[in-house]
């Protein structure tokens, strides 16, 4: 069972990542940090370059930019387990995975996505450690003019409402200002 679900949800630049590596730097636990972003340019490049710099240096970094669940349970499993995990983050992966199979189907890339999810979600409940999730809130933003844009919101949407339902703590993170959604003082 795991310790402790945390989703923390946030605009762009909205300091949601700055937060989970905080809730996750109080632990003083060994800490794994699955990354999923993909250097695909030099502004992407810049962006992992000042992430990797933020973090601890005695976290341990992986970069998983597609299965998740496989990857984290192989990292969990041994004597080494960490005792706190942050993917960085949801929104990044989500994006990954519709590019990774442009030819499907809206209907199938979300069944694919929420089934991912699942997985995800099944290994975090399995293993003793706190778990902090990020992603990107898109329901506050415009409808995307374009077919791929809109399948990605509406997945991300409902990747988000899975992982809020299964998390005991939920954040949105505005300007910087951690708003505690879901958890103890938010009942």
């Amino acid at each position: 069972m795991a310790a402790q679900l945390t989703l923390v949800l946030g605009g762009v630049r909205s300091g949601k990542s700055a937060f989970a590596e905080k809730l996750a730097r109080k632990l003083a636990q060994p800490t794994l940090y699955l990354a999923t972003g993909l250097a695909t340019d030099e502004e992407m490049t810049e962006r992992i370059r000042r992430h990797r710099g933020a973090r601890p240096s005695s976290w341990v970094t992986l970069e998983e930019p597609l299965d998740l669940a496989g990857r984290l349970e192989a990292a969990l499993v041994g004597p080494e387990a960490p005792g706190a995990v942050l993917i960085d983050s949801l929104d990044v992966w989500l994006g990954n995975l519709l590019l990774e199979h442009p030819d499907q189907a809206p209907e199938a890339l979300h069944s694919l996505a929420l089934s991912d999810v699942d997985r995800l979600l099944e290994v975090c409940d399995f293993f003793p450690a706190s778990f902090f999730l990020v992603s990107s809130e898109v329901g506050l933003s415009l409808v995307p003019p374009h077919p791929l844009g809109r399948c990605f919101q509406d997945v991300l949407g409902l990747v988000n409402q899975k992982v809020a339902d299964a998390a005991s703590q939920v954040y949105l993170v505005v300007a910087g200002i951690p708003l505690e959604l879901k958890g103890i003082s938010a009942l």
